[in-house]
């Protein structure tokens, strides 16, 4: 019996794990069948008031070039590869270099791109000024990251009339994820300028290609602020019109997430901002905005003013976000709150001491792989009194299992004596029935959080282990590790008392294969995990069980 409850424990809480992420799956709103390109589609924001004090006054407006279709300009350094359009001087396309495709392994990963919509976009608002959807002049200069070279610009320039005059300003520099935009205001008009600017993300409401089926990160906006904290803001929400996120603050920023990845845009704490998620109506599928609108700052005539607000567009790793949440006097540019995005589930408090102590021992031994070993069996140590409490309970439950077969045949019709006759030799073996529940219980936190730690981090992409394992966020390809962790399971099986009842043992017998199905689906680093899990457990309990089995034959013999 106290096998039996510790199986079906097991079962339910990963039956709850993978049922959360079925329904998280479920209510994202379901893929359009056709993509469309274009980065115009999104109308320009508008605050909903100033964020000047006092009021600006309203510039004479001024007619702003557009175009239908615009061309682009590629900018290659070590870690993008970029396409700007001239067509508001948009991000729309960004290709990682370090990072392969979920797909096709021989194509860079593309975060902004055609095929979700996903472009970064930013603009001023007043009347003429230039937005995303006015058509900018690429200024003279290298396209390129020399190889000495720690930065690269690319500017580009808009006439918004009145003499006043726009560039925008892209600054990449060599091994960050952080790209410069600065916009360059020069007011010619005469008269004092007064304007917002805002950043954008575009994005359809698709998940990113090559998720599995078997488990589901988010995807979609989300915001943080000092007050209200970390917001994810679901697509199907902000469909719905009920998306609740903090608006207004001065402080934090607004992201787009996705699995691994993150794009950011992150204004310099202390400007007031206004954020805003949106649904798209005029786009062709469905899509959403979500940007951030600042204050820029008053331009007198004849002067001009600079705003910069970067936007960090990238990988979830931890080191980097860490470096970027700290304040700017201390080399980070005070993005609190950043290392949030990545997706740890709700048991975060857990899961990302897991994932550092992950992160120091790859450092040790140069495989993430191996680190999964190592870290499993530094979990197993930690846990070892608590399994070695329940293996007790589980073996002497063995031990007692003949004359619990033997109460069975003699009061199989009466089920209250049964009972009674079954707590009573409980009680002078000394066996607590929920002895092997317990501390599975306590180490079922632990074990979860380790599942998402895995999971997320995407310092696994793409990593190899050995031989025929050259991704552990991938499943394994050819289903060896899957096949291992049934085989050891089945032995877990055959190491537990066998239920009184036929037909519980025969479920209990189809569970290994069950779930081992199940784990052919899963990224090879989670199955590698629960394989070593296995072994190690197996070890400490076949060694409980022969000692106490040892132990209790003599009495059994003389006792039945």
């Amino acid at each position: 019996m106290d096998n039996r409850r510790l199986l079906l424990l097991l079962i339910f809480s990963f039956s709850l794990v993978m049922l959360w992420d079925a329904w998280q799956k479920y209510n994202q709103p379901q893929a359009p069948a056709v993509a469309a390109a274009g980065t115009a589609a999104a109308p320009a924001p508008k605050p909903s008031s100033s964020l000047h004090a006092p009021l600006p006054a309203a510039p004479a407006a001024v007619a702003v070039g557009t175009a239908e279709k615009a061309d682009t300009v590629t900018v290659d350094t070590d870690l993008f590869k970029v396409e700007i359009s001239r067509q508001g001087g948009d991000i729309i396309r960004l290709e990682l270099k370090d990072y392969r495709d979920s797909v096709r392994k021989d194509h860079f990963f593309t975060l902004f791109g055609p095929q979700h919509q996903y472009y970064a976009q930013s603009g001023l608002i007043g009347d003429g000024l230039p937005n995303h959807k006015t058509l900018f002049a690429v200024a003279p200069g290298s396209r390129e990251l020399a190889g000495d070279a720690q930065t690269l610009e690319l500017r580009l320039e808009a006439v918004a009339g009145n003499g006043v005059r726009v560039a925008k300003v892209y600054t990449f520099t060599r091994g960050s994820y952080l790209i410069g935009l600065t916009h360059e205001i020069a007011n010619g008009s005469g008269k004092e300028l007064l304007a917002h600017a805002y950043y954008q993300f575009q994005r359809d409401v698709k998940a990113p290609d090559g998720e599995s089926y078997m488990v589901s990160t988010f995807t979609g906006p989300a915001v943080f602020t000092d007050q209200e904290k970390f917001q994810k803001v679901n697509f199907a929400d902000i469909e719905a019109g009920n998306a609740k996120f903090a608006t207004k603050a001065d402080n934090g920023w607004i992201a787009m997430i996705q699995h691994y990845f993150v794009a950011a845009w992150i204004p310099e704490p202390g400007l007031p901002r206004e954020f805003y998620i949106r649904k798209l109506e005029s786009s062709q599928n469905p899509a959403v905005a979500a940007g951030v609108i600042v204050p820029v700052p008053l331009v007198a005539p004849g002067a001009t003013v600079s705003l910069a607000v970067p936007v960090f567009a990238g990988p979830q790793i931890q080191s980097t976000l860490e470096h970027l949440a700290k304040p700017q006097a201390d080399g980070g540019i005070g993005a609190q709150g950043l290392p949030l995005v990545v997706d740890y589930g709700w048991l975060t408090i857990i899961a990302a001491p897991i994932f550092w102590c992950l992160e120091a021992i790859y450092k040790l031994v140069g495989n993430w792989g191996w680190a999964i070993v190592l870290l499993t069996v530094a979990i197993k140590l930690l846990f070892y009194p608590l399994s070695a409490a329940s293996y007790k309970s589980m073996a002497k439950m063995k031990t007692v299992t003949p004359r619990l077969m033997q109460l069975k045949e003699r009061y199989g019709d009466d089920r209250q004596k049964l009972n009674q006759e079954m707590m009573a030799l409980y009680k002078r073996e000394k066996i607590n029935p929920l002895g092997g529940c317990l501390p599975i219980l306590v180490q079922i936190p632990v074990f979860i959080a380790l599942y998402w730690a895995l999971l997320g981090a995407v310092e696994i992409r793409d990593a190899p282990w050995i031989l025929w394992i050259k991704d552990l966020s991938a499943q394994d390809p050819y289903y060896i590790l899957p096949l291992i962790m049934m085989g050891t399971m089945l032995i877990q099986t055959k190491l537990n008392p066998t239920p009184p009842d036929p037909i519980q043992a025969k479920v209990m017998l189809m569970m290994p294969f069950i779930f081992g199905v199940m784990f052919f689906f899963f990224p090879a680093g989670l199955v590698l995990y629960w394989v070593v899990n296995n072994v190690l457990s197996i070890a400490q309990q076949w060694q409980i069980t022969r000692m106490i089995e040892s132990g209790g034959k003599a009495a059994n013999d003389s006792k039945a």
